[in-house]
């Protein structure tokens, strides 16, 4: 799920009337669609928000946002990308005529917001990834095998490999340990870690993209959430996992930090260490103070994303 998807009815909650674009598989006719859906409610809208990624998808944000530009619509790019800072120094010119222009640029984390004002970019506001906390049970879990969970889109910068990786061992440990991965296909690693879960004779359980209600019944399941991706912003799933009471084990990469304390509110290891991750889980499924410790920590930290208090953040800058 987008982050406009997450956001977008919230804002409606609070009055606001939205037009979404585009729910288009096909990159081409994705981008049409939302070109043409400018095109045609330039005159009913405010605001145009964007969601802003840093790899392939980044496209779309520089032709709409410069769509926008010359139809002088006021656009707030949404900043996701994990490897944003990256863009910004490949493409410091492209960059400029996004974000320079904007009517304000939002981040999601204190990491993207140190990296843009670094490079100059002063029409920055700070504003959470948010959650519905009513739309989440902390569930306190018993942990004696680990079942894990692993929740993004199969993409080469998320890293599903290194999560196979970890169950591989984790399996030979913890006869009746699982894991579960959920998300869509994105450029062709899903099939790709289905070979590879195959190769080891894993039975992982692939369930594809999953709509937010039907994860967050699958994760009553499970009882640890992994994350181990190369590149990262404030990732809304990792977010959910500490509201839901799910321990978590992250790579510390990106904003990351910015948003887990290690050994606070999660167990951190470095970018592509699996070793590291193994023991991670082993540590908290053999330690059930760490475990409780950590969820209580992380739904405590997860609670000052609740909707009720970033809406202020949002509604100061469109009323």
């Amino acid at each position: 799920m987008t982050s406009i998807e997450t956001l977008g009815p919230l804002l409606e909650g609070e009055g606001y009337t939205l037009f979404y674009a585009s729910s288009k598989k096909n990159k081409a006719l994705r981008l049409l669609d939302m070109v043409w859906s400018t095109l045609r409610l330039r005159n009913k809208i405010d605001y145009l928000l964007i969601d802003t990624y840093s790899t392939s998808n980044f496209w779309y944000a520089f032709l709409v946002s410069q769509l926008a530009r010359l139809l002088k619509i006021k656009y707030i790019p949404m900043l996701r990308g994990g490897d944003l800072p990256g863009r910004l120094s490949k493409n410091p010119a492209l960059c400029a005529m996004i974000f320079n222009h904007a009517y304000k640029n939002s981040a999601p984390s204190g990491y993207l917001l140190e990296h843009f004002q670094k490079k100059g970019i002063q029409n920055m506001a700070y504003i959470p990834n948010t959650l519905n906390m009513s739309n989440y049970n902390f569930l306190k879990r018993e942990i004696t095998q680990p079942k894990l969970l692993w929740v993004r889109s199969f993409a080469a910068i998320y890293n599903p490999f290194m999560a196979v990786e970890v169950f591989r061992e984790i399996k030979k440990q913890f006869p009746e340990a699982s894991l579960c991965m959920v998300g869509p296909e994105k450029d062709g690693m899903l099939a790709k870690t289905k070979e590879l879960a195959l190769k080891y004779n894993l039975d992982v359980n692939f369930t594809g993209k999953l709509s937010k209600t039907d994860w967050i019944r699958l994760s009553e399941n499970y009882n640890i959430f992994i994350n181990t991706t190369h590149f990262d912003n404030t990732p809304v799933s990792v977010m959910e996992a500490m509201a839901l009471g799910l321990p978590v084990v992250s790579t510390n990469v990106g904003g990351i930090p910015f948003l887990l304390d290690d050994k606070k509110t999660a167990l951190l290891v470095d970018d592509g260490n699996t070793e590291a991750m193994i023991k991670a889980v082993k540590e908290i499924t053999e330690n059930k103070n760490l475990a409780e410790d950590l969820t209580q920590n992380a739904r405590a930290k997860a609670e000052s994303f609740d909707w009720q208090q970033v809406k202020s953040l949002w509604n100061k800058i469109l009323c």
